[in-house]
């Protein structure tokens, strides 16, 4: 087994114990295509898991990143239907743990 994978195989177990940093490096590897074949279905349904640990979770930087994520899959249609209100909705929550991209992008769907 390579090393990438081995690594791919300890990311998914720690994923599937709801490690959010873990459930994050998986959608960022499904929507990137990095050792795996891009799928922003499967990005999504990763992000998903992260944004909605919210305050239950440690990892507020994590929570953040995939609700900004889901933003931008929400906003271009990229594994998921796309929706400006959901959008708007994710840039927020983003936004609301301390992210500055995610409060720009929010103000960037509230000016249309």
């Amino acid at each position: 087994m390579s090393a990438l994978a081995a690594d791919f195989n300890q990311t998914q177990y720690l994923a599937d114990q709801a490690d959010a940093k873990a459930q994050y490096s998986l959608g960022l590897a499904y929507y990137n295509g990095q050792g795996v074949r891009q799928d922003y279905s499967k990005a999504a349904k990763w992000y998903q898991k992260v944004a909605n640990q919210g305050d239950a979770d440690a990892d507020a930087d994590a929570d953040a990143d995939a609700q900004y994520m889901l933003g931008l899959m929400y906003d271009q249609g990229e594994g998921v239907r796309q929706n400006n209100a959901t959008a708007k909705e994710w840039f927020g929550k983003s936004c609301n743990n301390g992210l500055q991209v995610g409060c720009n992008k929010f103000q960037q769907l509230n000016a249309k």
